[in-house]
């Protein structure tokens, strides 16, 4: 007997090849044709999370900018000899430099787990005092440098923008008054406007 015919009660009956590629299964609810220019998704990052990306921006921005100064003639000499932005690199100057180097650091983590209302707070105060500081890096600098500068300063002063912006505009979150022992993830949403 072939694979063709079976016999069955005396009759033969044709069977169908199956198809040898593998069918996936479907959902009732499948899209037979997904769209070819679908939209693609923008889901909305948490406050905390913005915060923490700028912070590490900040941090690599700080720190190259640092790195890269070390590529101007006499830099190098000037802190082998412990002078530092004529400064003498004693343990009151590292100290200093520790301080203002790790409170953006620091940022990082405290911007995800602070509290909101604490978060907000220290945001708008830390990225506020830091654009002075950033500013700071020009004094004293010849004009040959500028560009450098400039770009620099420009870009820590950008990034410390959009932290106070976000902080700012940190959303506000309100009790319905129909359930007003919901919790947190039952509130609604308001804008800052309507705060």
């Amino acid at each position: 007997m072939s694979a063709v015919d079976i016999r069955e009660g005396g009759s033969a009956h044709l069977i169908e090849p199956r198809s040898n590629v593998m069918r996936t299964p479907r959902s009732h609810t499948a899209r037979e044709n997904p769209p070819i220019n679908s939209a693609l998704e923008d889901r909305r990052l948490p406050v905390q999370a913005k915060l923490a990306a700028a912070w590490t921006s900040f941090m690599f921005l700080y720190v190259y900018v640092d790195i890269l100064n070390f590529f101007k003639p006499g830099v190098v000499d000037d802190i082998l000899a412990g002078i530092v932005h004529e400064y003498d690199a004693g343990p009151t100057f590292l100290a200093i430099g520790l301080t203002l180097m790790a409170i953006p650091i620091l940022m990082v983590v405290l911007s995800m787990t602070l509290p909101a209302r604490v978060n907000r707070t220290a945001n708008l105060i830390v990225a506020s005092v830091q654009i002075p500081v950033a500013a700071y890096n020009a004094v004293g600098e010849s004009w040959s440098y500028s560009y450098f500068y400039g770009l620099s300063i420009g870009l820590e002063v950008l990034i410390l923008a959009f932290i106070l912006r976000s902080a700012w505009t940190w959303p506000r979150r309100t009790a319905s008054p129909a359930t007003p022992a919901a919790g947190l993830d039952n509130e609604a949403l308001r804008t800052p406007q309507q705060a």
